[in-house]
């Protein structure tokens, strides 16, 4: 069986494989039927400290079990890890790539590449590849944009994926300088979150607020069907601060002239309208609301790994795990 070191990495590696993928596994999902043939790629292999390229599987309600592992020398492929249906696995080895095989499908399942990468035998994964056994054929996303709103100094853009089959996408933004050129976004720029729902998916990039910007975003949305550019792009320039509109001095009622006659009692007017500049969209409420929840629920989680880790650390490596000879 595969060594881990610690056994905080079996709890935490399906969260830290997306967080520190180095292997290239460029298809998100692959949709086949049950009996056909089907390959995974995985790239980028040069990289690979040790010479052995691992492949692992994830069943949902499972955990990680590996399959094989091939030398990315020579081509020789080792099975002896006892998985359940080993024999109907193999691998391919090409120039700095990988592929592992299933001669006929039998069950959905996540399959990932992996690598020790240097001498330190710390692993490096792909960020997975996961075949859904169906005979419903793939839908791409319907993608939409929503206003865009600000959040103590910065610029908030929404992204949402919807109705596609299977429901497994990756997001991209892009920016148009003045000249209508695209460019990738600095990293440094913004931060990137995701909600992830059933058939829904939204993206929401925070980017620090430039009222004289004059770059324009674009939504992109990955999917096995296609890649698909939402149709609408973001402009924050055009936006205002929520506190504008109130600081304005409101306008100066008219003093009416005297009268000799006393004034009869005015009809009652309803009360006016707040002005619309001070009311915010109910999509930026709700933007608000969920940005402000995954910011929470990022940090709590980041802080309950964190500790987990220092515990583990400090207690040196658990004496719970059975390993495999």
């Amino acid at each position: 069986m595969l060594f881990l070191p610690a056994a905080a990495l079996c709890c935490l590696c399906s969260a830290l494989v997306a967080m520190a993928a180095d292997l290239i596994q460029e298809d998100l999902t692959l949709t086949r039927t049950v009996g056909e043939k089907v390959f995974f790629k995985c790239k980028g292999t040069d990289q690979c400290g040790g010479t052995n390229v691992y492949w692992l599987q994830k069943k949902d309600t499972e955990t990680f079990m590996v399959i094989l592992h091939i030398d990315k020398n020579n081509g020789k492929i080792d099975k002896g890890y006892n998985h359940p249906q080993r024999d109907n696995f193999s691998a391919v080895r090409k120039k700095n790539v990988c592929d592992l095989v299933i001669q006929k499908i039998e069950h959905s399942a996540t399959y990932y590449c992996a690598c020790y990468k240097t001498a330190d035998d710390y692993l490096i994964f792909g960020s997975g590849t996961k075949l859904f056994v169906t005979v419903e054929q793939p839908v791409k996303p319907v993608v939409s944009v929503y206003p865009a709103a600000h959040l103590e100094g910065k610029s908030s853009l929404l992204c949402l994926a919807s109705a596609m089959s299977p429901p497994v996408v990756q997001f991209s933004w892009k920016r148009k300088n003045k000249n209508g050129r695209l460019e990738d976004l600095n990293p440094a720029e913004g931060e990137q979150l995701e909600l992830i729902e059933s058939r829904h998916t939204a993206s929401i990039l925070l980017l620090h607020q430039q009222e004289k910007s004059t770059y324009k975003y674009h939504c992109y949305v990955k999917h096995e069907g296609g890649t698909v550019r939402a149709q609408t792009e973001q402009d924050i320039s055009t936006l205002h601060s929520p506190t504008s509109a109130s600081t304005a001095a409101p306008p100066a009622t008219p003093t009416p002239a005297p009268s000799a006659d006393p004034p009869a009692d005015p009809p009652a007017d309803p009360p006016a309208a707040p002005p619309a500049a001070l009311v915010p969209s109910q999509y930026k409420v709700k933007l608000l609301c969920v940005l402000y929840t995954v910011l929470i629920v990022k940090s709590l989680v980041y802080c309950c790994g964190l500790s987990l880790l220092m515990i583990l650390r400090n207690k040196g490596p658990s004496t719970n795990c059975t390993h495999a000879d």
